[in-house]
């Protein structure tokens, strides 16, 4: 391919232009990683505004079960939430950054003839048209494998190395991908012990309540006062115990939801390389090099 052919392609996947993180003037993270400073940011905004709708609202609707939950159950819950929704937010920056990355199986760049096949001599054609359609193949799991595939076909002209080049790149990608969760699982294990936290306080509150309830007597009025704040102790506890839960089980399950799709993705990435890569391979070269 010519330099003049090179250039008339037109560009069909621009990393540093569509990756959200890059729109949103951050450092975009490698390929479905998340920059933790914009899912921070995110987080917190979210939090502030779910508070502040709730404080917002009438005070009706301040008094019921609901916003109490989250504004009357001492400092815990607004822990608790701010964790959520920064678990949520990566989640959800991580699922826009998959959507971008399934972008390159759509493209095709290894010619659809039969005659075509893979060599040393036409390694460099290939990744020539890859370099016209992405502005960096190194953004792009699927193009990062095949880029150091044919980089080492073309220069080392080893055509039985690419598919072990291709599996190795594999396995890199899919422990990168390993890693990309580890703060999200940091926080589905830290957000019960958050609610655990809450609990304790609350039980150490409707404890230290209850001695004024021994210490009533007959006074119907203080016994009742003293009664009312023993049950505001428990309510900490149960409802930051349920709340936690409630939020580490939401959590898991979108969690659990997004890693079946990278790993799909992944299979998908292992299929379009046997596909348009090992299966184009010149066979009669690879043959020579076993008989060498």
């Amino acid at each position: 391919m010519t330099e003049t052919n090179h250039e008339k392609l037109i560009r069909i996947l621009d990393w540093r232009k569509e990756d959200i993180e890059q729109r949103m003037g951050f450092k975009g993270g490698k390929y479905t990683d998340v920059n933790n400073f914009l899912a921070f940011g995110i987080a917190a905004l979210v939090t502030i505004l779910f508070y502040g709708a709730l404080i917002g609202t009438g005070e009706t609707l301040r008094r019921a079960s609901f916003s109490q939950t989250f504004l009357d159950r001492g400092p815990t819950p607004y822990f608790i939430m701010f964790f959520t929704f920064w678990s949520l937010s990566t989640l959800a920056l991580k699922w826009r950054k998959l959507l971008f990355q399934k972008k390159a199986l759509d493209l095709e760049i290894v010619p659809h003839s039969h005659d075509f096949s893979l060599a040393p001599a036409t390694a460099r054609d290939v990744l020539d048209r890859m370099y016209g359609l992405v502005d960096d193949p190194k953004h792009f799991v699927l193009f990062n494998r095949i880029e150091r595939a044919l980089l080492n076909l073309h220069n080392i002209g080893m055509i039985s190395d690419v598919s072990e080049m291709l599996r190795s790149q594999a396995q890199n990608d899919e422990d990168q991908m390993e890693s990309s969760y580890g703060l999200i699982r940091g926080f589905i294990w830290g957000v019960p012990i958050l609610g655990f936290i809450g609990t304790v306080l609350g039980l150490s509150i409707a404890i230290g309540k209850f001695g004024a309830v021994l210490s009533a007597g007959d006074a119907v009025l203080q016994l009742k006062t003293s009664l009312t704040e023993v049950t505001s102790g428990l309510s900490v506890a149960f409802d930051c115990t349920f709340l936690a839960l409630v939020s580490a089980f939401v959590m898991q399950l979108i969690l659990t939801a997004l890693k079946k799709q990278e790993e799909a993705f992944f299979d998908d990435c292992k299929d379009y390389c046997h596909r348009h890569i090992i299966s184009k391979l010149r066979l009669s070269h690879l043959q020579g090099e076993t008989q060498g």
